[in-house]
């Protein structure tokens, strides 16, 4: 049993520090991007309580039904959101899957409440539906690495005259890092990934 009480405490951890970046990202940036930055916060979090082992703190029955209202409702926001910025559709997938998981965890659910024990149910059979669970898994590899590619850094460029760096040093020293914010993603979406695949 160590080894899915440690997976799931790392995954808390990851996952609270994500949305804890993602937090502090809501206090600059345009009106959207605080309300992209909210959205991913909220993920974070709510996928950092999802881990938690229950060695650790084994969550009340009625938890499930809260994730599923409170991430129901996100997923209604993120659909109008989407009318202004496409990125709202990630966030909308992401958002049905944790309805999707706290259904398939709750009690009386085929396998309920396994992904935070580190089981796989009190009956040994896997929650959820499989072809959604499927179709869910392949988002997300697609998803993890269409970001890691975008990480991948672009080939140097020559600096401006009389600008040390090039436009590159002038965003690093404006304290604009693009780069954190996509890492964040990528690591949610590899979280996300990880947490579906102990459906």
């Amino acid at each position: 049993m160590h080894g899915p009480a440690l997976s799931g405490g790392l995954l808390m951890v990851l996952c609270g520090i994500t949305g804890t970046y993602c937090l502090l990202r809501t206090r600059s940036g345009t009106k959207g991007e605080s309300r992209t930055a909210r959205a991913e916060a909220l993920m974070g979090f709510g996928m950092a309580l999802m881990a938690v082992p229950a060695a650790l703190l084994t969550l009340p029955d009625r938890t499930w039904a809260v994730y599923a209202v409170v991430f129901g409702v996100a997923a209604l926001r993120a659909l109008v959101a989407a009318r202004h910025d496409a990125h709202h559709l990630h966030h909308l997938v992401g958002s049905l899957a944790m309805v999707y998981m706290a259904l398939a965890m709750a009690p009386g659910a085929a396998g309920g409440g396994h992904l935070a024990h580190g089981g796989t149910g009190p009956s040994g059979a896997a929650g959820g539906v499989p072809l959604l669970t499927g179709a869910l898994l392949a988002y997300y590899a697609l998803y993890v690495l269409g970001s890691a590619g975008r990480l991948i850094p672009a080939a140097p460029t020559a600096s401006a005259p009389g600008v040390p760096g090039g436009a590159g040093a002038v965003g690093f020293a404006r304290g604009a890092r693009p780069e954190f914010t996509s890492a964040c993603r990528l690591t949610m979406g590899i979280a996300m990934f990880a947490m579906l695949l102990t459906l």
